[in-house]
Parts: structure tokens; sequence; C-alpha cells
């Protein structure tokens, strides 16, 4: 089944979000079936803000390390593309499908000097069509998730945009469509009836359980970066209790479970 296929079985496709090859290797122990990577938490990994401030050449070293030590199918978040131009960008694409990933994130928001905003529709379109055009005239396979930010940046008539949106990133050469921080089902079922793509909804906490997001239409689950998160928060903890005890008995606490 290839990974395009994923996204057409009864139940939604569940990613486990990984940052590096320790956390890549903890989602493949415990069963996943594919694993994508989180732009914020790879930013944080790397000391960097959220929003294309990591460089493509750290990223891309990252996939390859990643390919390299995990057999597990691996979509990549992209962010804007890295890049200036669409032909910067397009470029981009074409190095992450020869590196052996199946898919890519691409989205239609852009951070600029620390704000997050949502780019010209028509703008972004293009760009997924550029991308498309070039990786069929490479015959390389590769499902793009285009995400849209009319939910996460909370925008008044963000079921309508986003509706428009998905339709017309369909029409451009899109395979799935992300929209992040849309929780509620009569949002969710909108999107699905009208929108000829399947729908990649993120970990939140407003968001239903699987079973109920299946029974809305769902196709793919993602976690964002907030797995990594709550690691980075039970670390904090085992630091803090090394230090207010004077002790390691806290990292040995659970070695018998």
């Amino acid at each position: 089944m290839n990974f395009s296929d994923l996204h057409t079985q009864p139940t939604p496709l569940l990613i486990a979000n990984v940052w590096d090859v320790s956390s890549a290797r903890a989602a493949q122990r415990a069963g996943f079936t594919a694993i994508g990577t989180s732009s914020a938490a790879i930013a944080d990994m790397y000391g960097y803000a959220d929003g294309e401030g990591l460089s493509f050449a750290e990223l891309r070293y990252l996939v390859q390390r990643l390919r390299a030590c995990c057999p597990l199918p691996l979509t990549v978040d992209m962010e804007y593309g890295y890049g200036s131009t669409a032909e910067e960008i397009t470029d981009n694409v074409l190095t992450m499908a020869e590196h052996g990933v199946v898919g890519i994130n691409l989205e239609d928001s852009l951070v600029q000097h620390g704000r997050r905003t949502l780019r010209e529709a028509n703008e972004f379109a293009l760009l997924l069509h550029a991308c498309r055009q070039q990786l069929d005239h490479n015959h390389l396979p590769l499902f793009i998730n285009a995400r849209t930010d009319t939910f996460l940046l909370g925008l008044e008539n963000a079921r309508e945009e986003t509706l428009a949106r998905g339709m017309l990133y369909a029409a451009h050469g899109a395979d799935g469509l992300f929209v992040p921080c849309i929780t509620q089902p009569d949002d969710i079922s909108a999107v699905v009836d009208a929108v000829p793509l399947p729908l990649n909804v993120m970990c939140m906490p407003a968001l239903h359980d699987f079973s109920r997001l299946t029974s809305l239409g769902v196709k793919r689950i993602s976690m964002g970066n907030f797995i990594h998160q709550q690691c980075q928060a039970s670390s904090q903890r085992l630091f803090s209790s090394i230090l207010a005890n004077q002790s390691f008995k806290a990292v040995f606490a659970h070695a018998d479970e």
C-alpha cells in the first residue's frame, strides 16, 4: 500500500510527529505506520523560533538521518518551502522527493518579523501547481499535503475561507488538505463534504476522539508540536527533581514498571 492509499482507509491515518532519530524510533517501536516531522519541534530542538528559522540545509540533514535510521514512511513539514521564489521552493520539494520522503506539508502562511500572515490564495495555488508539475516531470511520487492556516490564525470567516482555499488547492495539485486548529464537528463535516481531498486535522485540547473523527470523515490525524512539548516538560520535571532532592531517585522511580 502506497502512502496515498493510507488516506483512503476506513480509519484515519495517525501520523507520529517526530523531531529526531530517537523520537522516530520510539514511534516505530510503539507501532505507528508512518512518521512526520514537526517544524516547531525541530526548530526548538535546534534553538530556533518556529517559522523557517531553521535552514533548509539543517532540515535536509535531519531528513537524511531519519531516512537512514527509521524505515517508516516519512512526510516532511516544509513550512512555506524554505525559499524566496517559486523556483527555489520547487527545487527544495524535488530535493525532499529525491531523498525518498513520501510526502510534504506546504503551508499557505508565512512568518515574517515574528508574525504569521496568510498568503494570497491564488499565489499559493500557483506554487502548488508548480511543485506538482515538476514532480510529475521528474516522475517523483510525492503526497502534497496543503496546509491552510485559516483556523490557526482565527479568521472570522475561517470556515468559508477554508472551503474556498481547499477547493482551489485541490484544483492545483494538492493531494490532501491540512487544517490545524479546526476542532468543531460542524466545521469538519463542512470541509469533508465540500473539498475533494482527504482532510488532516491536528491534536488540540478540544479535538474529539479518533472514533468521532472517523465518523466525521477525517482521513489523517497529526500531533503537531504537542508530544515534543510534553517530553520537554517531563525532562524539566526530572532535572528539577534531581536538583531539589540532591538524588537520582527520580531517574529510577519507574525502573520496575
